[in-house]
């Protein structure tokens, strides 16, 4: 719209100036007819007829008249090299970032602005051309302009599509890696708590809990190793009728919920529990494996 609105003006100041152009010789006529008429009535009267113009006002009049539709073409053209210029600027900025960016973004990874900067560069020299002619060469640049900026918006388009789908591929890659070492921690942890779950598996928690808790040594774990070997063959699954549950068989099994959820499946939880009770109840395991000796309970 504003393209057009520069062109119509343009148009029409041009032809302000062509009618102002043929004013003139009009008003000259009307003055020769007149200096005729004062010739042939001299004497008649020594003041000039009524409606008798001067030919200097009249020449000069349509001169002034012509003036504001010129003005307005270089105010266009003037408009019209902002315009095209910003085009320009914008184009090539988008260029760099598609260059930066690194990516596919079709056949066309740049806008052909060429031939808008050479109207620009004739523009730039409108003060020493006709102003006519100035008009003529700005609704050039009106067109060139519209191309380049629509190229432009469709270049920044495929750029923007590109970066998007390079952002949902990095998205869907964090993704994948994230679930992949979930999956493989999983997986670790589950080996890790099938081997702890073993009574090979179980004894070494053992000694360490027991040496981190509560200083116990290698005495005292021995008298542990005797001690639940008789009451569950240190396996976790353990279970006699009368409800005594796993490694320690703590009855009922529910106790060692205080030690941890995982109570059922996880020998480390039961142990930890089961140290507890020997602590608290007997002072060390030795002084519990020899209640279990003597009473066969413990």
């Amino acid at each position: 719209m504003l393209q057009k609105t520069r062109a119509l003006r343009r148009a029409s100041a041009a032809a302000s100036a062509r009618s102002a152009a043929h004013r003139p010789m009009t008003v000259l006529s009307v003055a020769a007819a007149t200096l005729v008429g004062i010739t042939l009535s001299v004497g008649l009267a020594s003041t000039p007829a009524a409606g008798a113009v001067n030919p200097a006002v009249a020449v000069a009049a349509p001169a002034v008249a012509g003036t504001e539709p010129l003005a307005q073409i270089a105010e266009d053209a003037s408009a019209t090299l902002d315009d095209a210029k910003s085009a320009v600027v914008e184009a090539e900025a988008l260029r760099a970032d598609v260059v930066a960016s690194g990516l596919d973004v079709g056949a066309r990874t740049s806008v052909d602005t060429s031939e808008l900067e050479r109207d620009i560069e004739k523009l730039d020299d409108s003060d020493v051309m006709p102003v006519l002619l100035v008009g003529v060469l700005a609704d050039k640049a009106d067109a060139e302009t519209a191309r380049v900026v629509a190229s432009t918006e469709v270049l920044q388009g495929a750029l923007t599509a590109a970066q998007e789908k390079r952002a949902a591929e990095e998205a869907a890659r964090v993704a994948a890696e994230q679930a992949a070492a979930e999956a493989a921690a999983a997986e670790q942890a589950a080996a890790a708590l099938a081997a702890a779950n073993t009574p090979e598996g179980a004894k070494a928690s053992a000694r360490q809990i027991m040496s981190s808790t509560y200083g116990w040594g290698e005495d005292q774990f021995s008298c542990l190793s005797s001690l639940w070997t008789k009451e569950s063959g240190w396996n976790y699954q353990a279970y006699n009728p009368s409800g005594a549950t796993g490694i320690p068989q703590a009855l009922p099994g529910g106790k060692m919920a205080s030690a941890g959820g995982d109570w059922q499946t996880n020998a480390a939880t039961q142990i930890a529990w089961g140290l507890g009770y020997i602590s608290s109840v007997y002072g060390t395991p030795c002084s519990a494996w020899s209640h279990s000796q003597a009473m066969n309970w413990y």
